[in-house]
């Protein structure tokens, strides 16, 4: 029964995240067009052609979405393209996007958001179940519900940096927030011999710092790009990676899982890269986001790292 629920939670969450993530991304575009705007940089004077052939493309063209539009709690469902308001039956997750074959009712065109967090969502929340490595009761159970919010911000970060190779900050710092004061009250309502006490807050902030200030000596010793805005930005790490890192790192706790995550993370990015590279579908200069890996390799961690640590150390030290 509690897995039949979770898969339920998790269609409903990863559908949520699909809108969430486009809407917080056009939010951002929104206020970067409105800034734009209220500079009033000065434009070349257009030819009457130009601007009949302008006039034409906008007429065409659904009208600028508002703030209330994208708002997340009050914006409804729409096409991504000509933003026309979604039905229910199109808001079904996964079967409507089979049942429309992956293209808009309206306008025809290709659906944005495919199923991918709505199956991946449920997924993991499952797989969080089963293998979950403490009780599900006490600072387990808490621990563990918790767990389950955090998994929906990974999808919803993931998703964010695989189209936009970014990792905002405005998801990102609440998650830390929200990690402490998680920690912190699993700290002081449950005591150690119930998976609590000050022993388990040191462990997640000794996590945090590892894996969050490694990143951070790596963007301050790596090379650095001017953009043309002149913007200096690290050719090797960016700085939603370091904020990322931290928070992982408070999640997955202790020195031994920070270090695992970090292995783990880099061996998955390898495995990814490789064949790409083989492939000629990328060359040394890409850019491949970081992002995902990590998050992937916290679930690993926090799910099977204190068996994968006593393994290799029954194996390679004793």
């Amino acid at each position: 029964m509690a897995i039949v629920i979770l898969l339920i939670l998790g269609l409903c969450f990863g559908s949520f995240v699909n809108a969430f993530v486009w809407r917080f991304h056009e939010q951002a575009e929104l206020k970067d067009r409105q800034a734009q705007r209220k500079a009033g940089s000065a434009k070349p004077e257009a030819s009457k052609a130009t601007t009949k052939a302008v006039r034409q493309s906008v007429a065409t063209k659904p009208a600028e979405l508002t703030a209330e539009d994208l708002s997340i709690s009050r914006g409804r469902s729409m096409c991504v393209h000509c933003h026309h308001e979604l039905a229910a039956k199109d808001l079904i997750p996964v079967i409507s996007y089979l049942w429309l074959r992956g293209k808009c009712r309206y306008c025809g065109k290709p659906i944005q958001d495919t199923p991918l967090a709505e199956l991946v969502t449920p997924l993991l929340f499952v797989v969080s179940y089963v293998f979950w490595p403490f009780a599900l009761s006490g600072a387990g159970l808490v621990a563990f519900c918790g767990w389950l919010a955090f998994v929906v911000g990974f999808v919803m970060l993931s998703l964010y940096d695989l189209r936009w190779y970014e990792l905002p900050h405005r998801i990102v710092v609440p998650l830390i927030a929200a990690a402490i004061l998680l920690t912190a009250a699993i700290s002081v309502v449950f005591d150690t011999a119930h998976g609590g006490g000050l022993k388990y807050l040191e462990h997640a902030v000794m996590g945090g710092l590892i894996v969050g200030g490694l990143f951070f000596l790596l963007y301050v010793i790596s090379p650095k790009q001017t953009l043309d805005d002149g913007t200096s930005i690290s050719k090797w790490i960016g700085g939603g990676d370091i904020t990322l890192g931290f928070l992982l790192g408070l999640l997955v706790g202790g020195p031994g899982n920070a270090f695992l995550l970090i292995f783990i993370a880099s061996l998955i990015g390898t495995v990814v890269a490789v064949p790409l590279l083989a492939a000629g579908r990328a060359t040394r200069s890409s850019h491949l986001p970081f992002g995902p890996f990590l998050m992937l390799a916290a679930v690993i961690v926090k799910l099977w790292g204190a068996a994968l640590i006593a393994w290799y150390t029954g194996q390679f030290l004793l």
